[in-house]
């Protein structure tokens, strides 16, 4: 480390953030970066601490070390050529990562975490700020073509990988934009789209190839790629959302929050919504159900559209301000956190369940009903705890738009898996080996397919196993 006194002399400084109030008038990105020299202090807070636990905490296994203490020492080209090396896009998780590393850092335990998360989106932006981001196409093609189904981070990071081993690969997506949930299911306001554009046009300049709106399964028969191509990689996500079967649930104005979602994206990309369709938060009483990731989404969301108020129930009990003591460092910590879109105006509510909808004359939604739970001790053997209904506890809530943000059941079964017939494992993902090979030979899958619903850097991680994968795979038909 360049400064091994760092972590005692300098203390944590997040990057500024637009005004709620100014920022949920608009679409872009709110966060202002840091000046360089602050960026290189926040470097210098990295400790000589002999077993870099930040490495574990990250699916990919960044070499975080090393470039903390390049950019501390102002080699920023060397510290993008170091990133790099095991992230693909660190544009896009330094921006939606909600960075497992920091929760592992050495520091954490008794002292605010290194900025990890800033500092690499830093690093990467300064590399395209300085023209250091060039095509790098393969210097030698391998006569082995790879079609990967699904243009989310998981099927970009392994084309990203088996193109710069040389493969010929082909990007089937069934939109009519690529990027999967990178460009239809994060928020503008997260990450502006113009950030995946940029990658793309890279990797297209590298070679690999892009087929938007074939929904494989559908418009090509799945067997016909695996026919065509020496090896098929599937990373079509999970995109099977979790319903809520309660009275009331077919009144117009409760939606899943994908649809919400996309919706939004597609607008912010200019598209024109069929106004029959479209659903929109202005004026309206929200209701939001789930407490994850996508719920956090809506919120932002229907802040932007003009909601009258937003209410996010969630089922599980509030998390305690700090780790719990069966919830030791390095691990994740599950702490009640408060994201961007929570600091624009949300009224939060825990272990909360949903028992019925009721509507107006017109069908459409006008109140949700609801009871308080208990919760019980955890069992040792499942770690889940027992919840019952407070009794007495029953209240309404004012709701013109419902929107389920409760997760998903795995990948869509019908069309292409059902066709190629994969086995499936008792979640129903798709199931796979330790080379990421489904039960059909030549036929891979990554990313929440086989997964579930996880996180953009795990999907980087499956993608890039899933490429390694295929390379063995091939190379071993090679020297047959």
């Amino acid at each position: 480390m360049g400064d091994v006194h760092g972590f005692m002399k300098y203390e944590r400084k997040d990057f500024d953030k637009e005004d709620p109030k100014a920022r949920i008038k608009h679409w872009k990105e709110f966060i202002e970066t840091m000046p360089e020299e602050e960026i290189k202090t926040q470097g210098a807070r990295c400790m000589d601490c002999g077993v870099p636990f930040c490495q574990s905490g990250c699916p990919i296994g960044n070499i975080i070390p090393d470039w903390n203490d390049l950019v501390y020492r102002n080699h920023w080209k060397e510290a993008i050529e170091r990133l790099h090396k095991t992230n693909n896009f660190p544009e896009f998780t330094g921006r939606v990562c909600p960075a497992p590393c920091e929760n592992a850092c050495v520091l954490g335990i008794n002292e605010p975490a290194v900025t990890i998360k800033n500092i690499e989106v830093s690093i990467i932006e300064r590399a395209y700020q300085e023209g250091w981001i060039k095509p790098q196409p393969p210097k030698h093609r391998i006569h082995k073509s790879v079609a990967v189904v699904g243009s989310g981070p998981a099927g970009l990071s392994c084309a990203d990988q088996l193109n710069k081993k040389g493969y010929t690969v082909t990007v089937y997506e069934k939109n009519e934009v690529l990027g999967g949930l990178l460009t239809l299911g994060i928020p503008e306001f997260k990450m502006e789209k113009s950030v995946v554009e940029r990658r793309l046009k890279l990797m297209e300049k590298e070679g690999v190839k892009f087929k938007t709106g074939v929904n494989v399964g559908v418009d090509v028969a799945a067997k016909k790629l695996v026919d065509d191509y020496d090896a098929v990689v599937l990373c079509g996500g999970a995109e099977q959302p979790r319903d809520l079967p309660v009275e009331g649930r077919d009144l117009k104005g409760i939606h899943y929050a994908m649809d919400f979602l996309t919706q939004q994206n597609r607008r912010c990309l200019g598209q024109k919504v069929d106004a029959k369709k479209a659903i929109s938060a202005e004026g309206k009483n929200v209701v939001v159900i789930g407490g994850g990731d996508t719920g956090s989404d809506c919120i932002g969301t229907s802040n932007r559209q003009g909601a009258t108020q937003v209410f996010n129930l969630e089922l599980l009990p509030q998390p305690p301000d700090e780790r719990a003591p069966d919830n030791p460092w390095p691990n994740w910590a599950f702490i009640l956190r408060k994201s961007t879109s929570h600091e624009e105006g949300v009224r939060r509510d825990f272990s909360v369940m949903t028992k019925k909808f009721t509507g107006d004359e017109n069908g459409n939604v006008k109140k949700l009903h609801a009871v308080r739970l208990e919760w019980g001790p955890k069992d040792p053997a499942t770690g889940r705890s027992a919840m019952k209904e407070v009794a007495g506890s029953d209240f309404e809530i004012d709701a013109d738009l419902v929107l389920l943000a409760m997760g998903f059941l795995g990948p869509v079964k019908n069309g292409l898996l059902e066709e190629l017939g994969v086995e499936l494992t008792e979640r129903g993902n798709v199931k796979a080996d330790e080379n990421k090979m489904t039960s059909i030979p030549g036929v891979f899958t990554a990313g929440d397919m086989t997964r579930g619903q996880s996180l953009v850097v795990w999907a980087i991680q499956e993608g890039r196993a899933a490429a390694e994968g295929v390379h063995s795979y091939l190379m071993a038909e090679v020297n047959r």
